[in-house]
């Protein structure tokens, strides 16, 4: 089982790669985000757990969350591998992951590091908006609408979220340094391969490296 982890700090582009990274590997592309509302949506055990902790406005516990992702990769198309965006989140993740792995005769496979400066980052997740009705996603220079202020898809109206504000994005990039960056050094202690992909280059030229990163894992 090739597990790879997609790592970087938010406005990185993660889950923009993962599905293509995915789709060119073979590989499912799980995201706890997904996990969640999967659960949720089939009334599961876990899921119904899960969302009694986010009606409450609490975390979700790491317990709940690794049962999810232990479920997930026993399906058909995770068996021989999948890449994993948005867990570990902290070091106490990251071990719950390493035994859940080991139980299963496994390990995490590589690291992609996903690296972008910090100003980059900030201007990613300042500029984005989404549109009201369906959240469709845009960004005031990258992906502006055709209408400014209006969703090409179903015309409701764009805003920016509470934490898609530049003082707001600061501090989610602060806190991933903080809480999340650790993980790599978990990894790289452990002899993992961490691969630094150059996450400000465009989406083609950084679909390419994770692409060849994953392939490279592959090899014997």
């Amino acid at each position: 089982m090739l597990a790879v982890l997609l790592f970087g700090p938010p406005g990185a582009g993660k889950g923009t790669q993962a599905a293509a990274v995915a789709a060119a590997s073979g590989m499912p592309h799980i995201a706890t985000g997904d996990m969640f509302r999967e659960h949720m949506r089939q009334g599961t055990p876990l899921g119904l757990e899960a969302r009694g902790y986010l009606d409450s406005g609490a975390l979700v516990p790491d317990d709940v969350t690794i049962g999810m992702l232990a479920d997930r990769i026993s399906q058909p198309d995770a068996v021989a591998g999948f890449v994993l965006d948005g867990y570990p989140r902290n070091l106490d993740q990251a071990g719950a992951l390493d035994r859940m792995l080991a139980e299963r005769g496994a390990k995490v496979a590589g690291v992609l590091d996903m690296q972008v400066p910090e100003d980059d980052l900030v201007r990613r997740l300042a500029g984005r908006l989404v549109c009201r009705a369906a959240s469709h996603p845009y960004h005031v220079t990258e992906a502006p609408p055709a209408v400014p202020g209006v969703c090409d898809i179903d015309g409701s109206e764009l805003y920016q979220r509470d934490d898609d504000r530049e003082d707001v994005a600061r501090g989610r990039v602060a806190l991933f340094e903080r809480e999340t960056s650790p993980v790599r050094e978990h990894y790289r202690a452990l002899g993992t391969p961490v691969v630094a992909i150059d996450a400000a280059q465009g989406p083609e030229q950084v679909e390419a490296e994770l692409v060849n990163a994953v392939h490279a894992l592959r090899q014997p």
